[in-house]
């Protein structure tokens, strides 16, 4: 029997045990206990998925999901389960579905686009000073701002986290600029900050995900 998506809603094959695992440069892969000794559910529980059937969405495809998604309010029950198997069926609503690929890069699924954290460094004379995260504000990396630094609304950027094709984990700012009209969301980028962005373009800036990677934006990936 074969599984077709209603509207609004995407049908995924998940592995619950899929981001449980990390891959070396020589390819050699280890067992990566999430669960352990740690609460951040963003980090520890499954987003990839294999896509079944969804609008837009080629099927086969490998797609990120919401973190909370593979729940039981969302599961198949009974479908292709078996026993001792960590492989689990799901419908899950569009808007908690984020990023798609086909074997190239990940391209972001309306209305999300992908963005990175700006941080200014501290140019005074006390030693070992960090850079400070400029708040509710992203260089956006996708889309028609691409480029752009923007103000956006409180809590805007959303970090997924996620086992990449090479087998380490990866990560991916998402946000709504545009907001969302399914689900009657506000815009999320209200403002434009052309000063910041051409502190960025000349690397007096830093992008990235946390201090821990930011860097000057023509060393960022």
């Amino acid at each position: 029997m074969a599984l077709k998506h209603p509207d609004g809603r995407v049908i995924v094959k998940i592995d619950l045990e899929g981001k449980n695992s990390w891959r070396f440069s020589d390819g050699t892969t280890i067992r990566y206990e999430r669960q352990f000794n740690n609460l951040n559910r963003r980090q520890t529980e499954p987003v990839n998925g294999i896509c079944i059937s969804g609008e837009g969405i080629k099927e086969g495809a490998e797609i990120l999901v919401h973190h909370n998604a593979a729940e039981e309010i969302n599961e198949i029950l009974n479908y292709r389960q078996t026993s001792g198997s960590s492989i689990r069926y799901y419908s899950i609503p569009v808007e908690q579905c984020f990023f798609w690929h086909d074997g190239g890069t990940w391209q972001p699924l309306p209305p999300y686009e992908t963005a990175l954290r700006v941080f200014k460094p501290y140019k005074g004379l006390i030693q070992g000073v960090e850079p400070e995260l400029l708040k509710d504000t992203l260089f956006v990396t996708s889309g028609e701002l691409k480029g752009e630094v923007v103000r956006t609304i409180k809590a805007a950027d959303y970090q997924v986290v996620f086992q990449d094709i090479n087998g380490k984990e990866g990560n991916i700012i998402r946000f709504r600029p545009n907001g969302d009209e399914r689900t009657k969301r506000e815009p999320e980028a209200v403002a434009v900050l052309n000063e910041v962005t051409g502190k960025v373009n000349s690397g007096e800036y830093l992008v990235g995900y946390e201090l821990s990677d930011a860097k000057k934006l023509n060393d960022a990936d």
